[in-house]
């Protein structure tokens, strides 16, 4: 039954990763439009521990040091003596796209985790008869 567990350890890490990469991925879109925000971006690394499983573990969430959007706004509370300020470096389109990506990976070890799950339940009725 070990490699039942080992299976499911794998795909739980998977499934918690992709999950930290969608609470990510949320607050950047949440924050597209606040004044000096930075996108964030979580790498992924493996954990190889003690056996020769690799579990996937997340990074320190990293900060995109590109420049921020240039607003022209005169009227804003934060602009500067030529009227502009800071805005985001935020980009919906690559958030979108991260997002939907990261979806389809937990769906994918969510599947894995159900496979595993139900060859487990299916040798445990074997072992029973």
């Amino acid at each position: 039954m070990s490699a039942f567990s080992d299976a499911l350890s794998v795909t739980a890490s998977g499934l918690k990763a992709q999950a930290t990469r969608l609470r990510v991925v949320s607050e950047n879109i949440a924050n597209m439009d606040t004044p000096g925000f930075r996108r964030k971006s979580v790498p992924f690394q493996l954990d190889k521990g003690d056996t020769a499983l690799s579990r996937v573990e997340t990074g320190r969430v990293r900060l995109d040091r590109s420049e921020l959007e240039q607003i022209y706004d005169p009227s804003h509370p934060l602009a500067d003596e030529t009227g502009n300020y800071d805005g985001s470096n935020v980009d919906l389109v690559i958030e979108i796209a991260d997002a939907r990506e990261a979806q389809r990976s937990y769906e994918a070890n969510l599947k894995m985790f159900d496979q595993t799950r139900q060859m487990s339940t299916g040798l445990m009725d074997l072992l029973r008869r």
